[in-house]
Formats: C-alpha cells, sequence, structure tokens
C-alpha cells in the first residue's frame, strides 16, 4: 500500500507554522509497512483542496487529510470530502449528543457552529476523538481509503493510535519498510558519497539516500521486504560495507544526537566537563543539558564574551589577550585549562571565535574560531574556518567541540 497526505491550513503556508503532523504519520506508516509516495500542504481553499484531494485518490492508495475539521468556516475537509466523493452529509445524533456532554462538563453551552463537527458524509464510519470535539473520518472509495483527522497533534496522534493503525495494520498486506540512518561528524557530504557510492550503487533495495544537515551529515538505508527479519538482513548487507567506508566518522547508527553519545562516552568512562564559550555564547552549554542526566557529567560552563570577563571568570592572564588578541589559540587553550581548573573537571572546553556578520579583519576574518580540550595529560587547540551567517558560524563550532570531546573519550 502507498499512501499521500494532504496537510491542511492556510497556517501552514506562513513562516510561522511548521506541519509536523506529517512527520509523525509517516513514521508510522513506515512502522506498518505502508510507503509514503507524496506529501501537499494546501491552504484553506475549496477549489484548491477539491483538486488535491481529486489527484490523490486517482494516484494514491491511502490519502490522510489533517487539520480542517473544526467548528469555524474555514475548516473544509469534511465538505470537501463528500463533494468529491458525490456523497451527502448527515448529523449524527450521538456525535451531538457527546460534544454537548463536553461542554457541559466544562459548565458552558456548546456554541452553535460546533454542530459542523457532528456532520458526516453518507457511508463514513467516524472515529473518536478522544482529546478533542472533532471526530475523524474513515471513507472507501474505488479501492482507496480517505482518512480526515484533526490538526492539532495531540489529537491526531492519539486517534491515529488508537483507531487508525489497528484497521490500517491488516492492510498492509504484509508488507515491512525498515530504516536505518548512520549519522557522520567530520567529512563533507561529497567525501562522504565518494567514499560509499561503490557499496550502494549495485542495489536499489535498500534505497539510499545522504542528507546534509548543520554540522552533520546522515546516510538513510530503506529496505522493503515481506517480513523485518528479511528486511533487517538487506539493511545489514549494506550498512556493513558502509560502516567500513566511513570508520570511525559515524558516530550513530540508532538515531542518538552528537550530545547524547558524547554524555555516554563521559559517563561510561566516569569523566566530567567543563566549558568556558565567548562566541557559541552558551550554545555547547545547551546543547550538553539537553541529554537527559546531563548532571552526571556536565558540572557547568562560562559564558564569557567579555575580555575582563575571561579573566575574572577563567583566569585567562589579561597580557595574554592583550598580545595575542581574544580570538587565538593561546587564549582558547587558556579558557579551556582556566575552567578545567577552577571546575576540577576532567575535561575543559574552550571556545573563541569571531561568528559575524561584523567584527572580522583581514588576519581574523568572520567565521575564525579556536576550540580547545583539556584534560590531565594535554591541551589540543584547533582552528576552524566555517563559512556561512552567524548561527551556522556558532552551530558548527558546538558541532567541532562536541566531536573533539568524542574523540578524547572514546579512545
Amino acid at each position: 500500500m502507498d499512501a499521500e497526505i494532504i496537510a491542511v491550513g492556510s497556517e501552514l503556508l506562513t513562516p510561522f507554522r511548521q506541519d509536523t503532523n506529517s512527520l509523525y504519520l509517516t513514521g508510522k506508516l513506515n512502522s506498518l509497512g505502508i510507503d509514503v509516495r507524496f506529501k501537499t500542504i494546501v491552504g484553506d481553499d475549496r477549489t484548491r483542496l477539491a483538486e488535491s484531494l481529486r489527484a490523490a485518490l486517482a494516484r494514491s492508495e491511502l490519502v490522510i487529510m489533517s487539520g480542517g475539521l473544526g467548528p469555524t468556516e474555514d475548516d473544509l475537509n469534511r465538505e470537501v470530502a463528500a463533494e468529491v466523493l458525490g456523497r451527502s452529509l448527515h448529523l449524527v445524533d450521538e456525535l451531538k449528543q457527546r460534544m454537548q456532554e463536553r461542554w457541559a462538563r466544562l459548565g458552558r453551552p456548546m456554541p452553535e457552529n460546533n454542530l459542523r463537527q457532528a456532520m458526516v458524509p453518507e457511508g463514513a464510519t467516524w472515529l473518536v476523538n478522544a482529546r478533542g470535539t472533532a471526530p475523524g473520518l474513515w471513507m472507501e472509495e474505488s479501492g482507496s481509503i480517505l482518512l480526515l483527522l484533526p490538526g492539532p497533534p495531540a489529537e491526531l496522534e492519539a486517534m491515529f493510535e488508537a483507531a487508525c493503525m489497528p484497521l490500517l495494520a491488516p492492510r498492509s498486506g504484509g508488507h515491512r519498510l525498515r530504516t536505518r540512518v548512520y549519522k557522520v561528524v567530520g567529512l563533507p557530504e561529497s567525501e562522504v558519497d565518494s567514499r560509499i557510492a561503490p557499496f550502494y550503487k549495485p542495489y536499489t533495495n535498500p534505497e539510499t539516500t545522504i542528507l546534509s544537515t548543520l554540522g552533520t551529515i546522515e546516510v538513510h538505508l530503506r529496505a522493503q521486504a515481506s517480513s523485518d527479519g528479511e528486511a533487517d538482513t538487506l539493511l545489514t548487507e549494506v550498512g556493513d560495507k558502509i560502516e567500513l567506508a566511513l570508520g570511525d566518522h559515524i558516530f550513530s547508527s540508532r538515531g542518538e544526537s552528537l550530545e547524547e553519545v558524547v554524555g555516554m562516552y563521559l559517563v561510561m568512562r566516569q569523566r566530567t566537563v567543563a566549558v568556558a564559550e565567548s562566541c557559541t555564547g552558551g550554545l555547547l552549554s545547551e546543547r550538553l543539558t539537553r541529554v537527559p542526566g546531563s548532571s552526571s557529567f556536565f558540572l557547568g560552563g562560562v559564558v564569557c564574551y567579555s575580555n575582563d570577563l575571561k579573566t575574572r571568570l577563567v583566569g585567562v592572564p589579561a597580557e595574554l589577550i592583550a598580545t595575542d588578541g581574544a580570538v587565538s589559540k593561546p587564549v582558547a587553550q587558556a579558557l579551556a585549562e582556566g575552567i578545567r581548573r577552577r571546575t576540577g573537571s576532567s575535561l575543559g572546553v574552550g571556545i573563541t571565535g569571531i561568528a559575524g556578520p561584523g567584527g572580522g579583519t583581514p588576519e581574523k576574518p568572520v567565521g575564525l574560531v579556536f576550540v580547545a580540550l583539556a584534560d590531565d595529560h594535554s591541551t589540543e587547540v584547533r582552528q576552524f574556518r566555517f563559512p556561512g551567517e552567524r548561527e551556522r558560524v556558532r552551530t558548527w563550532t558546538s558541532v567541532a567541540a562536541l566531536e573533539m570531546i568524542r574523540r578524547r573519550v572514546r579512545d
């Protein structure tokens, strides 16, 4: 079975709201062996919704529309679905009663326009919404299934888990879809591809996709088979070759973030870390503390933007800053060693750089960053030149620091 998702709502076509429902639905459908082949976002426009729905039903066995089931005039999905399928809408008394009882529990009269949510197309099965008033709708037409789900994620997810997955599971025909994701750091996308292309190109199953994310590369493998075991065998056949080609540049094959992997190694080695950050402004500390249980390995951090605070809080000699400049290898080293000494951590990280957009010079351009890592044996300082705007420089710097920690504590 192949599937298509239509996310409905004019707000999803603005810079202020993202369609996260389709990501959730894709993951759940894939777990059932159902392949999502098409996604569309359509505003609250009756004509364009109808056009999109007709096209979707013509090419896909399963069509899911999310949103557009509320009580207001711009909630059009049930009406458009009825129109496209040539079915009349009728009021369902049980739904009306459920809504009235829900409003009564809130101690308020039900607005008249909520009755729109009790209207169901002829022949449709309505699905209980345990977290809201808008019921879902399940319809079948000419071999295709049309699912209408509410837009709020909490409502959609609860409904899909409880009502839709049990109905869809038998329809997958025993087809299974399994994925594996390798997360890679320290290599550009082009080099990742050149290393692994000889191993994945001979295969059409699994399919291989290479994605560039900010600071890391992801290699996605997707295998289709008649059982999970067979699909996993296909993934392993290609995946083992990819692992050999990329070696220790792979930091995860189970979905962990780089900071989670770093935290795991720190806990395993019973080591702690503290950081002194300038141009990243606390981003490295924030990433480390995203990890549950980070208090067991992260002692703390200092954001020391000014030269005065570099000296007063971390102990960087003022004459060193005067001689070499705040953005320099010696200052990064002093930051790492100073924060380690003052906190008693196993590892100290020092970061200084020019994130931009201003502040650069020909000798020290925007994007120049120094990251230092100190322990009780030695201090490593690396120089980077990251391209792009301010947030890219800050993010790339945090990735570089995490990767330095990973390699130090892994060995």
